[in-house]
């Protein structure tokens, strides 16, 4: 199966390291980072699509970050 997931964290050091440890966890980077600014929290915010091929039958259940 494969697997999508769309990271995204305040800029800061957190949101790379979440975007390294799924690199770590064997998941690919999925076109172009991004950014924009939160109004309601006054930060700017980053947001990356990774995936994955995994094995097995997908169904909702699946906790993509498990994997």
């Amino acid at each position: 199966m494969k697997l999508y997931r769309f990271l995204s964290e305040e800029d800061s050091s957190v949101f790379c390291h979440k975007v390294t440890e799924a690199l770590n966890k064997g998941w690919e980077l999925h076109g172009s980072p991004t950014q924009t600014w939160d109004h309601a929290a006054g930060v700017m915010r980053c947001g990356q699509a990774v995936i994955k091929d995994a094995p097995g039958a997908y169904t909702p259940d699946v906790k993509l970050g498990a994997q």
